[in-house]
């Protein structure tokens, strides 16, 4: 589609305004978003970027600006690796080495749990030819973090019922380890 300001370059973003229920939409290049940016949206300054775009996705100043004038500013983190800092992480779209990861997990864990439906573990895929013994395997450890969680809470019943599970995957998973078909 081209854009419907310049009607010259390929639209590459599009905004959505809903106003008293009546719904407009606007495609448009990102030329025009940069030289119009204001009049699609309260960015607060005349440039638009996708970067810009992309870094309002994981950006949680807004949110921490109102509680950073409550207390003193203290040394921005910065990764021992790399040297880069979290802001510069915001405003480029990407981390400078593997060590970022590890550097700034306490900003990350929250944007990924906003962006992943509130997880932060991968857990993947498994092939189904040679993951069955591997599925297996995570079941059991899942259903024996179940257990604990039952004990903890004095629920005994609850904790037997798991347990016979737990001993039933265990058996499969024994006689698929050894070769045995189910």
């Amino acid at each position: 589609m081209v854009c419907q300001e310049c009607h010259q370059w390929p639209a590459t973003l599009q905004f959505t305004k809903i106003i008293n229920g009546k719904k407009t939409e606007v495609m448009i290049c990102e030329k025009c978003a940069q030289e119009k940016g204001e009049m699609f949206m309260d960015t607060g300054g005349p440039g638009f970027s996708i970067n810009n775009l992309l870094a309002g996705l994981l950006n949680m100043e807004s949110n921490i600006q109102a509680k950073a004038n409550a207390f003193p500013k203290k040394e921005e983190t910065r990764c021992p690796h790399c040297h880069q800092s979290y802001k510069e992480f915001v405003h480029i779209g990407k981390f400078g080495c593997a060590e970022c990861y590890k550097t700034f997990n306490e900003q990350l864990n929250p944007i990924l749990k906003r962006v992943h439906s509130g997880n932060t573990a991968h857990i993947g895929k498994i092939p189904k030819r040679i993951g069955g013994t591997i599925y297996l395997r995570k079941q059991i450890l899942d259903l024996k973090e179940i257990l604990k969680n039952h004990i903890n809470e004095e629920e005994f019943e609850k904790a037997a019922e798991v347990r016979d599970k737990v001993r039933s995957l265990e058996k499969r998973y024994e006689a698929q380890e050894g070769g045995e078909e189910l």
